[in-house]
């Protein structure tokens, strides 16, 4: 144990998943049978219990579907980097995740987020783990 609880522990299934993370690419499982995306990753599809499915990388793309600003949080480093912005989005590809919502360049979101359900995210890394921004336009 590393004594922080915001870096996962791999095991031989989702080594692959973390591997691509520290890539930066994100990875989720299609199903060979009823052809529909899930995540968290899991060796058998939760919609129609088919073990026929693979990895994928998802495009990165995501709508926010909801949030809730943390303002404490005692396990390290969560401590530090209060207030911060916990989430769930629904990626491109259909399934939902949690998440945290970070600014461009990874900064966290603070305390007033700005931010509305269905707001345009694309995917970002931090040390290896997927976090999401807002899509700015230009």
């Amino acid at each position: 144990m590393t004594g922080r609880f915001d870096l996962p522990e791999p095991d031989a299934f989702t080594r692959t998943y973390w591997d691509a993370a520290a890539e930066g690419r994100l990875l989720i499982r299609r199903c060979g049978a009823c052809g529909r995306a899930h995540h968290y990753p899991r060796e058998f599809c939760p919609h129609c219990w088919s073990e026929d499915v693979t990895w994928e990388t998802a495009s990165g793309r995501a709508t926010l579907y909801t949030w809730s600003v943390v303002h404490r949080n005692d396990l390290p480093p969560f401590s530090d980097r209060v207030p911060y912005v916990a989430a769930v989005v629904e990626l491109a590809e259909g399934p939902r995740m949690m998440t945290e919502i970070v600014r461009e360049g990874g900064d966290r979101v603070g305390a007033d987020p700005d931010l509305s359900g269905g707001t345009e995210l694309e995917v970002a890394f931090r040390e290896g783990i997927p976090v999401f921004r807002t899509v700015t336009r230009g």
